[in-house]
This record gives C-alpha cells, sequence and structure tokens, in this order.
C-alpha cells in the first residue's frame, strides 16, 4: 500500500491544505485545480445491480463453496470450542478460534464511484465496509484494511488530487467507527473501486445470530430505500436525453435535495442501529444493499430456523424518489423490492412489544427515522411485498 500510505500521510495536507471544514463543503472540481466538468463517477461504468452478479448466479456459483462449508461444519476444525460456524450466505463469516470462547467475525465489500464527492465516496464505502458487522450485532470493529483501484483513464494531475480524499473519508469514518485502517492494497485498474475488510474478535454474546425470527415478529428497517435512484437522477442532470424522462414529475432542486439525503443516509454508520439490537432483543438482521430490500429479506428469510415467512407492507423512500423511478418504468424496480442501495439500513426483526421503542431510541439519539415495514409470520421461509405496499416520502435534506 505505499503509494496510498504516502498520500494518506503527507500528500492530502500538502495538496489540499488539510482543514476539515473543507471537506465537508460539496465538491467543487475547480477547487482542486481540475476542470469543472470532473465526474468521479465517470471513472466506471456499471453501478447498482448491474454490477452485481445477479443472486440466482451467485448462488450457483458458491454452491461447491457451501459444500466445503457444510464439511466442515460436520467436522469442526477445533472440536473443543462450542461456536458455530457462520460463513456463506449471510453478511459475515463468524469462525471459532483456536483459542476457546473467542471468535473472528469478518468481511469484506468494495464498489464503483456513486457520487461525485471523493470524500463522501470514501465515507460512504467503509460505512458500507463496516454495515456486515453491524447487521450481525457486532458494534465494535478491532481492524480495517482499504482495497483500492485506481483508475487507468485517471490522470495524474486527477489521481493526486481525488484520492487522497476518498482516502480521507475513508478514514474518517472508520476513525468514528472507533476502529483504524492499518493495512491494505492499492492497485491500478480501468475502473475506480473503494471497499475493504473488517474484522473483529469477539465472544458468542457479542453478536447476534440471525436466524431466530419467530411468528409475531415484526420487521424494522433503519434507513429510507430510494438511494440508487437518487444518484442516477443526480448523474441525469446533465445528461439532458435521460433528464427529460423524469423532469416533468421531479424538479432539479428535488433531485439535488434527494441526491444529499441519499449521500448523507449511505455515509452513516449503522453501529447505533446495531446497538439498540440487544438492547431490544433482535432475533436477527441484515443489511440491505446490492440486491435490493427483497433479495435481502429472502436471504434472510431462507436461514430462519423456524418456519417463517417476512411480509413488507410499507415502503419508506427518499422524497419524489418513487415518482422518479415509476417514471423510468421498469428501470430500477424500487416498488418491486429490487432496487440497489447503497450503505443501506439493517433491515431486522423484533419482537412487536419492542419495535415501537427501539425506532423512537434510534430517533431520540441519532435525530434519524426508523420504520416499521412488516411482519413475521408463518410461511415456508421467503420474503414477498405485498401488492400494493404503502410508500412512505421521507424528507429530503435541505
Amino acid at each position: 500500500m505505499s503509494y496510498a500510505a504516502d498520500v494518506l500521510n503527507s500528500a492530502h495536507l500538502e495538496l489540499h491544505g488539510g482543514g476539515d471544514a473543507e471537506l465537508r463543503r460539496p465538491f467543487d472540481p475547480t477547487a482542486h485545480g481540475l476542470d469543472a466538468s470532473f465526474r468521479l463517477t465517470r471513472f466506471a461504468d456499471l453501478k447498482g445491480r448491474g454490477c452485481k452478479v445477479p443472486q440466482d448466479v451467485l448462488s450457483k456459483l458458491v454452491a461447491a463453496l457451501q459444500q466445503d462449508y457444510s464439511a466442515q461444519d460436520q467436522e469442526p476444525q477445533f472440536p473443543n470450542v462450542a461456536i458455530p460456524r457462520i460463513g456463506i450466505g449471510l453478511d459475515c463469516s463468524v469462525i471459532p478460534l483456536r483459542h476457546g470462547g473467542l471468535c473472528l467475525v469478518q468481511t469484506t465489500d468494495f464498489f464503483y464511484p456513486i457520487v461525485e464527492d471523493p470524500y463522501m465516496m470514501g465515507k460512504i464505502a467503509c460505512a458500507n465496509v463496516l454495515s456486515d458487522l453491524y447487521a450481525m450485532g457486532v458494534t465494535d470493529c478491532d481492524n480495517m484494511l482499504m482495497l483500492l483501484a485506481v483508475s487507468t483513464k485517471m490522470t495524474e494531475k486527477e489521481r493526486d488530487a481525488v484520492i487522497p480524499l476518498v482516502m480521507r473519508g475513508f478514514k474518517d469514518s472508520a476513525l468514528e467507527a472507533g476502529t483504524t485502517v492499518t493495512g491494505g492494497q492499492s492497485v491500478v485498474n480501468p475502473w475506480c473501486t473503494i471497499g475493504g475488510v473488517a474484522s473483529t474478535i469477539c465472544q458468542p454474546s457479542e453478536y447476534i445470530v440471525p436466524d431466530n425470527a419467530v411468528v409475531g415478529d415484526v420487521l424494522v428497517l433503519t434507513k429510507p430505500l430510494g438511494t440508487q435512484v437518487a444518484v442516477n437522477a443526480h448523474q441525469w442532470i446533465d445528461q439532458p436525453e435521460r433528464w427529460n424522462r423524469i423532469k416533468l414529475v421531479v424538479s432539479e432542486e428535488d433531485v439535488r435535495k434527494a441526491y444529499h439525503r441519499a449521500m448523507d443516509s449511505m455515509s452513516r454508520l449503522n453501529r447505533l442501529a446495531a446497538r439498540l439490537m440487544h438492547k431490544y432483543n433482535a432475533h436477527g438482521a441484515t443489511d440491505i444493499t446490492g440486491f435490493g430490500i427483497l433479495g435481502h429479506a429472502q436471504t434472510l428469510a431462507a436461514h430462519q430456523k423456524k418456519d417463517v415467512s417476512f411480509v413488507i407492507h410499507n415502503l419508506p423512500v427518499i422524497a419524489k424518489m418513487a415518482a422518479v423511478a415509476k417514471a423510468c418504468g421498469n428501470m430500477f424496480q424500487l416498488l418491486q423490492g429490487h432496487s440497489a442501495e447503497t450503505s443501506g439500513g439493517l433491515l431486522i426483526c423484533l419482537p412487536r412489544e419492542q419495535a415501537a421503542a427501539y425506532c423512537k431510541d434510534i430517533e431520540k439519539q441519532e435525530g434519524c427515522q426508523a420504520w416499521i415495514i412488516g411482519i413475521v409470520e408463518k410461511g415456508d421461509k421467503t420474503a414477498r411485498i405485498i401488492d400494493k405496499p404503502r410508500v412512505i416520502e421521507v424528507p429530503a435534506k435541505d
């Protein structure tokens, strides 16, 4: 990580003055010596569901790994350690260590630029990696590694202006989470990518195995949907042929507000949401990312011990984004539950009597809403959205 470590430690201050206030202003390419037309999102050709291997295809591809995992599960590597192995198909791997009573919880993730602000892109990428730990109820991360690809299409000037900001955002998010970035890997690649690895050592009481949903539980979501619609609509402001498809249902100001709401949401850590899972006796959770709310709900439902199914009745969506998605036909499949989210909220199975208090506690501590969006009923370990779900318009940020 020689280039990356060097920029992170010294070049950022030298190139950009090092002021935190500057980092928190909207990104202006010209302030960094770049052309006003510079767009970070142009350094990747795919985004959202387009950059994901389809969920059914992925399941087939990892089948061989799953078989190996099952064999290991039957004959554990450390037979004296009474901790279950959790692996392929869930948000994190949980591996018993040879040191009695401890396990390694680990996850990795990376993706392509989806917002134009490099600093915010770094924060979102870090929050996205950590979110998998939080989905398991783990609240403390011991260490992070950064995975970074600098696009071969970037000029040296663009690289030296943008990459330090991405790295600074990633590092600042890690610090907010109470952890540090101690290494990683940096390469050059046709497309720019940013992500990492998050690891922690913990006792079984520190994580929540996401398989204990029971009939009568409710489903809570801790962040609004529609982030992918918002970032796409924001990019379309500069693309008349695309903008013409949605301009009758949304204004530029609406889109800019939705875009900033999406950035704020994607960069917000799910750490408090994870901590409150313990307080309110959650029965399991997953985080909503590239396969959309229905895709991840289906995966979570499939891993339950009891014969239950998830039924989603409400869809909290960033204001105006449901109308934008509808104007685009079947492109996003937002109300069908398949629109990709990046660094989305936790979808949590909670006892019915605890759910309202959970939502109030999040709002009190973070000033952010959480919503009861569905129920757990008897079924065959599947998930569905009702035919006409109630769309909850979540106000955009000013």
